[in-house]
């Protein structure tokens, strides 16, 4: 995604979230409007807008979308800045209150300073990871931190792992973030952060459902989620994060059918006899 313009749409930069093409989203509000808030823009992160120390940490090749609460002198400032130093930058058109206005998805930022206090965050879970542990990491990239650091060990070592480490641990029994009766870890994640009630999340969510508990009844993609993950993981190997990799795409992919195309119909025409 290419700034073409100082602004940018609320619904053109929820077209982007999602995918491998997102932006990078700065949280300019003030600090004290941030505090107050209880949710935050899909993989945003809050910096100072009074300060330009933190502009270094940000990567160049991605672009950049400030956010304020309407678009005024705190996200046009630091997009100023940033677009004085070559960086690809824009601003969230309307803020905050455009992006709530419009109905789109907000991470609880209670639940995101509880499990993410700091980025990059670290999340652990069990290795040769086939659907839930593909899914789940292709939400906290998407969603929560883009930055988010995998990491993939023996069952029986990811509670020691998490405590040395201070990692999220999931999909494991035991720990908050995991299945709960019939619904998966992606269930869970999804209502923790808030983002249930996104239709297409939900939609992805009763696909990985089916395709991780044996239940291809709940949903027509489910089957084809299970053999492809299962195929993948049998190429993969030990490979966990390339598996990941590729995982992503099948992630990616599927969110975009439902969210794009789920509409569309393929076949081939058959003239009459």
């Amino acid at each position: 995604m290419r700034s073409a313009s100082f602004f940018i749409s609320p619904q053109d930069l929820w077209t982007a979230i999602g995918t491998a093409a997102a932006p990078q989203i700065i949280d300019a509000r003030r600090r004290d409007v941030y505090d107050a808030a209880p949710n935050l823009l899909p993989t945003a992160i809050w910096q100072d807008a009074k300060s330009a120390d933190w502009m270094a940490s940000l990567e160049r090749t991605r672009p950049v979308v400030v956010a304020c609460k309407a678009a005024h002198e705190m996200s046009q400032m630091v997009a100023a800045d940033l677009r004085a130093k070559g960086f690809d930058a824009g601003v969230l058109a309307g803020g905050y209150a455009a992006w709530t206005g419009a109905g789109l998805p907000l991470v609880d930022k209670a639940t995101l300073d509880r499990f993410a206090p700091a980025r990059p965050s670290q999340w652990v879970t069990r290795r040769r990871p086939k659907i839930d542990r593909i899914a789940c990491p292709w939400l906290i990239r998407r969603f929560i931190d883009a930055q988010a650091r995998i990491l993939f060990v023996d069952p029986p070592e990811v509670p020691a792992v998490a405590r040395e480490t201070g990692a999220v641990p999931f999909d494991i029994e035991g720990v908050e973030i995991s299945h709960d009766g019939p619904r998966c870890s992606f269930d869970t994640m999804l209502k923790l952060f808030g983002l249930e009630a996104e239709l297409s999340l939900a939609r992805l969510a009763l696909i990985v459902r089916g395709a991780d508990t044996a239940r291809p009844d709940l949903a027509p993609e489910a089957a084809g989620l299970h053999a492809i993950s299962l195929g993948l993981s049998a190429l993969a190997g030990d490979d966990d994060h390339g598996l990941l990799q590729h995982g992503f795409m099948v992630y990616d992919a599927l969110f975009a059918y439902l969210r794009f195309a789920a509409q569309e119909r393929h076949n081939w025409p058959v003239k009459a006899a």
